[in-house]
């Protein structure tokens, strides 16, 4: 048993907390970026005046999920992060494991929203800015934090 743990830890993606902070925020950031993109593309073929109404709603939404939602998990994230006792620790680490199932299940929903769904797309413009525009907000969280621990201390600080 103990040479099957031993062989699986020889593959273990370990890596400095540095860079789950700065996965986490990469990745809440590109898929943002991503779901933006693709309400961006809903929202062309509207008429100018319902193209800033679905905008500014998708902006609210975005400031309402960024402060109810992602912003508190970013930061339990980081928290939680700098509470490893080890220095290197599994790249897969930066999001807790019990959250991949809705990751999974998110994805899942938004495939077939998109693909399969009657909603109409300025509605769904309007839900995919909001989430996309929280993971971006979010995801600055983790940027900052990096950056605060990159940053260099004054002599005779410790961190």
């Amino acid at each position: 048993m103990k040479s099957k743990f031993r062989f699986l830890l020889k593959f273990n993606p370990a890596v400095h907390k540095i860079w789950l902070h700065l996965l986490a925020g990469a990745i809440w950031l590109a898929v943002g970026g991503m779901l933006a993109s693709i309400s961006s593309r809903w929202l062309q073929p509207l008429a100018l005046p319902s193209e800033l109404e679905v905008l500014l709603a998708g902006l609210v939404s975005a400031a309402l999920i960024y402060y109810f939602g992602f912003s508190k998990l970013a930061r339990k994230n980081i928290l939680r992060i700098n509470a490893y006792r080890k220095k290197r620790i599994c790249l897969f680490a930066f999001q807790e494991w019990k959250s991949y199932p809705m990751v999974v299940f998110m994805v899942s929903l938004g495939i077939y929203l998109r693909t399969y769904s009657s909603i109409p797309k300025p509605i769904l413009a309007v839900l995919y800015l909001g989430i996309g525009g929280g993971l971006f907000l979010a995801s600055l969280h983790y940027f900052a934090h990096a950056f605060h621990i990159l940053k260099p201390q004054p002599a005779g600080i410790s961190r």
